[in-house]
């Protein structure tokens, strides 16, 4: 599941955001194996406040048994207890199986856009 980091970086990475007061990481676990995982945290811009979904795993070996979705369950639970009236996520643009997933669970694309970075 987390081939492409050492366990030490996902670790310290679970750590910093668990310490962010509007952010949370829930955990699925099957038969002592975390199988899959979903970020969600509180953003607010000028325009509007909302949850977004930092990311979502599951690992394949896991895919197809409802994990997925109920790690989505779980943050919308939480994005409504903080008082926050929409979810969203990103998605990068190839991630087909992804799409269909989150519009199977009730989620809508409202927009495609391009993302721009630079290395500081």
């Amino acid at each position: 599941m987390f081939a492409a980091w050492h366990i030490e970086q996902v670790e310290e990475r679970f750590k910093k955001i668990y310490e962010e007061k509007d952010s949370i990481i829930f955990l699925y676990e099957m038969n002592n194996t975390i199988c899959g995982w979903v970020h969600v945290y509180g953003k607010c811009i000028i325009q509007l406040e909302y949850a977004e979904i930092g990311g979502l795993v599951v690992d394949t070996a896991y895919r197809g048994k409802g994990i997925g979705k109920h790690l989505m369950r779980k943050a919308e639970e939480w994005a409504i207890e903080k008082g926050y009236s929409e979810i969203r996520l990103r998605s990068g643009g190839h991630r087909k199986e992804a799409h269909d997933f989150y519009e199977r669970i009730g989620y809508e694309n409202i927009k495609w856009q391009e993302v721009f970075s630079r290395k500081l």
